[in-house]
C-alpha cells in the first residue's frame, strides 16, 4: 500500500476537526491565516490536540511579512519552539531568509537546536529565496525533514517544473511537500504529471458569514478590504475529495 500525506493548514479547533472528517492525515496549526499565518497560542494547540488524533505540526511566525527576522525576534521564534517542543507539537515549521534572499542558515540552525529532535518543516519563505536548488541542499543539510512550496509561482500548478526539479534532486530523505492553491483537481492533475508526488498540503478554506445581526460596516479592524463579518474555514468536503482524490492513484482504497 503506498501512503500519501495530505496536510491541512487550521487556525481553528473548528477548522481542525473538518479537517479530520475530511480524511486530513496531519494538520498545520497556526494563527491568522488570512494573513498568510502566524504562531498560535499554546492554548489552541492544546485545544486542537485535545480534539483530534492527528499529529500537529505549529508554525512558528512571530508576525506578518517578510522572512528577515531581528536578533529578538529570532529569540521569541526559539523560546516558541521550545515551548511546543514541550507540549508535544510533533513539528515546527520555520523559516528565515537573509537581506540577500538566501537561507539564513545560522538562525535556522539555532532553531532546529531549539526543536529538541522534533520534525521540522521549511515553510514557504523557501518560495521567496533566490535559489531554491541551493536552498534545497541546505536545508537537507540543516537536518530539515521536509520543505513546503509552490514552486516559487502563486500556485503550485503554475511552479510543477520547479517542483519536478526539488522532487528529483530532493531523494528519499527530504520530503517536498505541494502547497499553494491545491484542491483536488490539482493533486489529480499532479498525480498524473508527478506519479512520485505524494504530499500535498492545503487549507481548503471556505468562507462564512458572521452571526452578528447588529453590523457597523464602517469600521474595520485589520487590512483594508477584509471584512470584520467574515469568517475562514476549513471545509470538510473540500478536503474529502481532495483525499479521495489522492486515494483514487495511490492504491489506498
Amino acid at each position: 500500500m503506498n501512503e500519501f500525506i495530505l496536510e491541512a493548514c487550521v487556525d481553528s479547533v473548528e477548522s481542525a476537526t473538518a479537517a479530520v472528517r475530511g480524511g486530513a492525515t496531519r494538520l498545520e496549526l497556526c494563527a491568522n491565516l488570512i494573513l498568510g499565518g502566524t504562531t498560535p497560542t499554546p492554548a489552541l494547540f492544546d485545544a486542537v490536540q485535545r480534539s483530534t488524533d492527528l499529529p500537529v505540526n505549529v508554525l512558528i511566525r512571530p508576525r506578518f511579512g517578510d522572512f528577515l527576522y531581528t536578533h529578538r525576534e529570532y529569540e521569541i521564534m526559539c523560546q516558541d519552539i521550545a515551548l511546543f517542543a514541550r507540549l508535544g507539537a510533533n513539528a515546527v515549521v520555520i523559516g528565515a531568509l537573509q537581506a540577500d534572499g538566501s537561507l539564513d542558515q545560522g538562525k535556522l540552525a539555532g532553531m532546529i537546536d531549539a526543536a529538541c529532535g522534533m520534525h521540522v518543516t521549511l515553510h514557504r519563505a523557501f518560495d521567496v529565496c533566490r535559489d531554491p536548488i541551493a536552498a534545497l541542499e541546505q536545508a537537507a543539510a540543516l537536518g530539515v525533514d521536509t520543505v513546503l512550496t509552490s514552486g516559487q509561482a502563486a500556485t503550485a500548478w503554475e511552479g510543477r517544473a520547479v517542483i519536478a526539479r526539488l522532487l528529483a534532486q530532493a531523494g528519499p530523505e527530504l520530503q517536498i511537500l505541494i502547497g499553494g492553491g491545491v484542491n483536488a483537481d490539482v493533486i489529480r492533475r499532479f498525480r498524473q504529471f508527478l506519479p512520485q508526488a505524494s504530499a500535498f498540503h492545503l487549507s481548503g478554506k471556505t468562507v462564512l458569514d458572521s452571526g452578528m445581526a447588529y453590523r457597523n460596516e464602517a469600521v474595520s479592524m485589520g487590512l483594508p478590504g477584509i471584512s470584520e463579518f467574515q469568517l475562514w474555514r476549513t471545509s470538510e468536503e473540500a478536503v474529502r475529495q481532495a483525499a479521495q482524490a489522492l486515494a483514487e492513484n495511490c492504491g489506498c482504497c
